[in-house]
């Protein structure tokens, strides 16, 4: 008999429990979906359009609750307006989505929604996986809140930060409404809730549009008892053996405008660049130096120290053969979004290979940035240095790989169809993949440099 007392009073808790269960479950969480046509704004300096796509969200909060409450509401996308292009994959947990949920009805309130950095990897031309999103509404008003979703923020973190800003193109929908009796809470008229601060999204608004890049040759500039040259010889400089130079050792090259055709990590694209290479003499061999030089811009966003190296092939012609390889160093420090982006010099050693008037001219670029490679390869050849020069043991003519005719005007493509420097645009620095952007070496520091800091 006390077995079954036990029992029985086992049974009545069981049954209070379940009593005690029902009653907090007469105001269930309520989950409702909306869906809105989005635009999506990639940073400026992408290059790439505007995404219209549709956005589905369900938002999850109490469906019933009192004034004085503060009650918890999630936001999970059942679809992003725009998937991941196809450049490159996005890592795991590098996505991060920050947006504002409005209150209306009887409580006026911007909701700020913040979801963590928790993303699976996603492979190129995907879905978008964004996490769940939450905020917090403390409730100071009886009557129905309802909660309509608003714009949204995807920041990227690698390889560098950016924000894609995604706002309703349409009037939409509230998803859900929670309905609010008086309690311990203040109630009468329509507050604006608790203030909460908006999240920061990422970089400041970014510059919607680049310089244009000069189209045309400068003049060239002065170098000492060197002749001038013209158009298609560039400037002349003494010669390797020490005779005929007078005994000068510095050769300032003139300033030459080449076309370029690059490869990049998002397509091929096309730039005009002014370029000059000098030269100072070491024996019967030439200390080079290249320069990219004139147009301005600053850092649209944080870019890594030690994470972009630029090179250039420089084209002998004349009575030398082959190519010189120059390079400069990666950037030191780190350059922070806004800062002016100063281009390294370029420097290398040319031992002449040949006696007689040997051409140097600008060739083939290559930058490696943050795991990626841009080669920029000129559409036509312009003289920038012209050397009298004597040939030395080892020296470059009939070595290395010839970079096409350099007389000037000619074609040193490869094949890249000839442009013209009068059609070509500054190149953008950065691309977009998905709210992140990749780092176009090439771009920064070929298409637009910052002035020289003298």
């Amino acid at each position: 008999m006390a077995g079954r007392r036990v029992s029985a009073a086992g049974v009545a808790l069981m049954l209070g429990g379940a009593g005690i269960l029902v009653g907090v479950a007469a105001a269930p969480a309520q989950a409702a979906e909306v869906s809105y046509k989005t635009e999506c704004i990639p940073p400026s300096i992408s290059g790439l359009p505007p995404v219209q796509g549709t956005t589905k969200v369900e938002i999850t909060a109490p469906a019933e609750a009192k004034v004085g409450d503060e009650v918890t509401i999630t936001w999970k996308f059942v679809q992003a307006a725009s998937k991941n292009p196809d450049v490159i994959d996005l890592e795991k947990d590098t996505v991060k989505p920050t947006g504002t949920l409005k209150a209306g009805g009887a409580q006026t309130a911007d909701i700020a929604m913040e979801g963590p950095r928790q993303n699976p990897a996603i492979p190129k031309n995907s879905d978008m996986k964004l996490s769940d999103m939450t905020g917090k509404l403390k409730l100071t008003a009886a009557g129905d809140v309802t909660l309509t979703p608003d714009a949204y923020n995807i920041n990227v973190s690698k390889p560098l930060s950016t924000d894609t800003k995604c706002t309703p193109k349409e009037t939409v929908k509230s998803a859900a409404t929670i309905k609010v009796t008086g309690g311990g809470g203040s109630s009468g008229g329509t507050t604006g809730g608790i203030p909460t601060p908006t999240l920061p999204t990422g970089l400041p608004t970014l510059p919607t549009g680049l310089p244009t890049l000069p189209t045309g040759s400068a003049s060239p500039t002065p170098s000492g008892s060197g002749t001038g040259g013209d158009d298609t010889g560039g400037s002349t400089g003494g010669d390797g053996g020490g005779s005929g130079g007078g005994g000068q050792t510095d050769f300032t090259g003139k300033e030459v405008a080449i076309p370029y055709a690059c490869k990049t990590p998002i397509g091929d694209k096309s730039a005009t660049s002014p370029v000059q290479i000098n030269a100072k003499k070491s024996g019967g061999s030439f200390d080079l130096t290249v320069q990219f030089k004139k147009s301005v811009m600053d850092s649209p966003a944080d870019i890594p120290a030690d994470s972009v190296k630029p090179s250039i092939e420089v084209v002998l012609g004349g009575s030398d053969k082959g190519t010189v390889h120059v390079e400069g160093p990666t950037n030191a420090e780190e350059i922070k979004s806004g800062d002016p982006i100063e281009i390294p010099d370029l420097t290398g050693t040319y031992k002449p290979g040949a006696t007689g008037q040997s051409t140097l001219s600008p060739g083939v670029l290559t930058v490696k940035a943050l795991g990626t490679t841009t080669t920029c390869t000129p559409t036509k050849s312009e003289v920038s240095l012209t050397l009298d020069t004597s040939e030395q043991a080892s020296g470059a003519s009939g070595g290395g790989s010839s970079g096409g005719d350099s007389s000037g005007g000619t074609s040193a493509s490869g094949g890249l169809a000839e442009t013209g420097a009068e059609n070509h645009g500054g190149l953008k620095a950065l691309g977009l993949i998905a709210g992140t952007v990749i780092l176009l070496g090439g771009a920064v520091f070929t298409f637009m440099p910052h002035h020289r800091l003298r």
